[in-house]
C-alpha cells in the first residue's frame, strides 16, 4: 500500500488576471491525506479549497508542483485516468432518467455487462437507503434522496478517492445536519477516502478526521477537529472555527507551560497557555472561546478575574448568550450553559447587571500577533 491516497506536493495555482498578470489562487500548498479518511478543506470562499479539490479531481491542472494519487504522479493526467469521482452541489442528475438509469450510467458507459450494473445498482441503492425507488425520476425525489443518488453514482464505480465539492450547501439546515451523520457514517462503511471541501466549519467538525483551514491560497493549519479547535495556531484559524474573544497584549513573562500578559484592552495582566514561539516584549493576542469564560456574582479568588456590565443577553435554549462591557471600551461574548430548567428570572442575567469575569487560564490561548 502506497504511503498516502492523495498527496500535494508543494502545489501552486495560478490564473490569467484581467488586467495581463496573475492571480495566485493556491499557494505553494503541502497536503497529505491518509488512506480511508475523511478529510476536509475548510475556509471562506477564494481561499482555494475547491481549485485545491479541482486539480486532485483532473479539472485544473498545477502551474507548479506534483500531485499524487496511490503513489503515482497524477498532476497532469486526464480526469478520467484518475482512480477518483466527484460529487458535486449541484447533484448533476439526468433529469430524464430514473434513479437506476442515473446510478448505472458510469458502468454502461464503461460497457460493464447488464446482470453486473443491476447487482452493483442494486448494492448501491442499499448502501445509501434508496431500495426500493429505482424507478422513480429526480423530480420525485427530496432534496436529501437527490443527494443519496448522487453519493450512489459516485461510490458504484469503487473510486479509491470520493472528492466533494461542497455537496450539502443545496439543502436546507436540517437536513444538512442529517447529511453530515449520513455521510460520516456512509464513509466509515464503505471506506473509501473522501475528500470534502465546505466553508461550514461545524460541517467539518462534525465529520472530518482531519482538517486542513486555508486562506489566501495557504494551508495555515492541519489536524484533527480537536487541535484545530481547541490549540488554533494563528488568530485566523481561532476566529474561523467557532466564536472567539480576541484581546491585544504584551508579554510580561513567559515559560514552556504559561505566559503572562500586559492586556491593553483591559489594563491588567492576564495569565495563559502559549501556542506558538514568543519573546517578552512581544505583541500578542489573547483568544478565548465564549462558552470558555466564566460569569460570577461575586469577586472571586484566582487569576485573571475583573469586573464587568452586562449590555444585552440572549436566550437560545441550550445557553445564554451574554455581552459585557469591560476595560477599554471592550466588548466580550459569553455563553453561560442552562444546565437547571427554570422559568424564573431571577435565574438570568439582566442587562445593565454588574457581574464579575473570570478568563480561566487553562482556556486563555496566547498567539503571537499577526502582521
Amino acid at each position: 500500500m502506497t504511503s498516502y491516497a492523495v498527496e500535494l506536493r508543494d502545489v501552486t495555482k495560478q490564473f490569467p488576471s484581467p488586467g495581463g498578470g496573475e492571480i495566485t489562487a493556491v499557494d505553494h500548498v503541502q497536503m497529505q491525506i491518509n488512506h480511508g479518511e475523511f478529510f476536509s478543506m475548510l475556509g471562506p470562499s477564494g481561499c482555494g479549497k475547491t481549485t485545491s479539490l479541482r486539480m486532485i479531481a483532473g479539472f485544473e491542472w498545477p502551474t507548479s508542483g506534483e500531485i499524487i494519487i496511490n503513489g503515482m504522479p497524477a498532476g497532469h493526467t486526464p480526469p478520467f485516468q484518475r482512480p477518483v469521482n466527484t460529487v458535486f452541489q449541484s447533484f448533476a442528475l439526468f433529469q430524464h432518467m430514473t434513479v437506476f438509469e442515473n446510478v448505472a450510467f458510469g458502468l454502461e458507459m464503461e460497457k460493464v455487462p447488464k446482470e453486473d450494473i443491476k447487482g452493483r445498482v442494486k448494492a448501491a441503492l442499499a448502501m445509501v437507503q434508496l431500495s426500493g425507488m429505482e424507478n422513480r425520476k429526480p423530480k420525485q425525489l427530496s432534496g436529501g434522496q437527490q443527494q443519496r443518488v448522487a453519493l450512489a453514482r459516485a461510490l458504484i464505480k469503487r473510486p479509491a478517492v470520493l472528492l466533494l465539492d461542497e455537496p450539502l450547501g443545496a439543502l436546507d439546515l436540517k437536513l444538512r445536519k442529517d447529511m453530515q451523520l449520513e455521510l460520516k457514517a456512509l464513509q466509515m462503511q464503505v471506506g473509501i477516502t473522501f475528500v470534502y471541501v465546505t466553508h461550514d466549519q461545524e460541517e467539518a467538525l462534525t465529520m472530518s478526521d482531519r482538517i486542513a483551514v486555508m486562506d489566501k491560497g495557504k494551508v495555515l493549519q492541519i489536524g484533527n477537529p480537536i487541535e484545530i479547535y481547541e490549540r488554533p495556531n494563528c488568530r485566523f484559524v481561532a476566529d474561523f472555527i467557532g466564536d472567539s474573544n480576541f484581546l491585544t497584549g504584551t508579554v510580561r513573562e513567559l515559560d514552556s507551560k504559561s505566559v503572562k500578559i500586559y492586556s491593553n484592552d483591559l489594563d491588567l495582566e492576564i495569565l495563559g497557555i502559549p501556542l506558538g514561539d514568543m519573546i517578552v516584549g512581544q505583541s500578542v493576542v489573547a483568544s478565548i472561546r465564549p462558552e470558555k469564560i466564566r460569569l460570577e456574582d461575586r469577586p472571586g479568588v484566582g487569576l485573571n478575574f475583573f469586573q464587568a456590565k452586562v449590555i444585552n443577553t440572549a436566550y437560545i435554549g441550550s445557553d445564554t448568550r451574554v455581552n459585557v462591557h469591560a476595560g477599554m471600551g471592550v466588548v466580550l461574548k459569553i455563553w453561560e450553559q442552562n444546565r437547571f430548567s427554570t422559568i424564573d428570572p431571577k435565574a438570568y442575567y439582566k442587562n445593565g447587571e454588574d457581574v464579575w469575569v473570570q478568563l480561566v487560564p487553562e482556556n486563555t490561548l496566547i498567539l503571537p500577533q499577526e502582521n
